[in-house]
């Protein structure tokens, strides 16, 4: 079960207690103005585009050519008429207070939650005129993962996903649609050319302290001669100042590279999305840390990832076409 199945602010509170400056800079952005791409004069069908990341873009960015562009409007910070893949109509932006007026004709929203603005702003405003909210998921649930939003309908990966988000709700529906990510790992199968591992850094993450994931990242690779890669999060002068005390220590910390699923060697993290995409791509992944706390090993179990050592994590089962299912699942909630 998640920590924090219902409550945001909660939720949120410990975001901020882990990094502050998360805090700062949300209250800092309020109120936000959201950048609305039109498709057609009266869409009916709303995406949020919250972020930019790979994952999102897989989950919901994928979903956006088998929609129809005239039904269709994309909000998201501004920019995210770049994300867009057929030529808006239009494209205007408006302070949150706005929104819901501009929301008006729409009848159903598929985004990634609640938790990141603009997901918030068009939420509310989505709430407020009783418009069908969808979720689609992103990457890997651990027990810190942000509450659904009020009556949503979860668009999950699996059914085991389903069941670890929605736990202590009765509020929220679910169906499963499967990972664009990992299906796109699949598509693009790889070959080991290289036998040393590379290690997916998670220096950015909240779930576990800062400190034990340096100490298994720098046991591990220190052990096993493998490279670092940092996760593209890792650009402050705390995680820099690592890296280089790592390469003083003879750790081989990589630039930025290839995709994952191209890199042609075993792959190591705590519980990093890209050990899944590289047992879906054909590559080598492992789980990997010293002291496992209990609610990381039910992780690993759910998602059958396997520890460095043994046999690897089998590349796991694929839905067809899970961004046309997403898209579909946002019409069918429109109707």
């Amino acid at each position: 079960m998640i920590d924090h199945p219902r409550d945001l602010a909660a939720w949120q509170r410990w975001q901020d207690g882990r990094r502050p400056l998360r805090g700062v800079r949300r209250t800092l952005t309020r109120p936000a103005e959201v950048e609305l791409v039109y498709g057609g004069p009266e869409p009916d069908l709303v995406v949020v585009v919250d972020a930019w990341h790979a994952s999102v873009r897989a989950a919901i960015v994928a979903a956006l050519p088998h929609l129809e562009p005239a039904r269709t409007l994309v909000a998201g910070p501004a920019g995210v008429a770049r994300q867009v893949p057929w030529q808006p109509a239009r494209v205007r932006s408006l302070r949150a207070g706005d929104v819901a007026q501009a929301l008006a004709g729409a009848r159903a929203v598929l985004g990634s939650g609640h938790h990141l603005e603009p997901g918030a702003t068009v939420h509310a405003a989505a709430a407020s005129l009783g418009i069908p909210f969808l979720v689609a998921q992103h990457g890997l649930l651990t027990p810190k993962a942000p509450p659904l939003p009020p009556r949503a309908h979860l668009l999950a990966w699996s059914e085991a996903d389903a069941a670890f988000w929605t736990s202590g709700r009765d509020d929220v529906t679910w169906s499963v649609t499967g990972s664009q990510l990992l299906v796109d790992a699949a598509a693009a199968a790889s070959e080991v050319a290289d036998d040393r591992p590379v290690y997916l850094g998670q220096l950015h993450g909240a779930e576990l302290p800062r400190p034990d994931l340096a100490d298994a990242a720098e046991s591990f690779c220190l052990a096993h001669h493998a490279t670092y890669r940092p996760h593209p999060s890792e650009r402050d002068r705390r995680s820099l100042r690592t890296h280089d005390r790592w390469r003083g220590l003879g750790i081989e910390v990589a630039a930025a590279g290839p995709p994952l699923r191209e890199i042609g060697r075993p792959v190591v993290s705590v519980f990093s999305t890209g050990v899944l995409e590289a047992a879906a791509a054909g590559l080598p992944s492992y789980v990997d840390h010293p002291s496992a706390p209990d609610w990381l090993r039910d992780l690993w179990h759910r998602y059958d990832m396997q520890e460095y050592g043994g046999d690897p994590t089998s590349s796991p089962a694929l839905h067809p076409e899970p961004a046309r299912a997403v898209a579909a699942a946002l019409v069918e909630a429109a109707r």
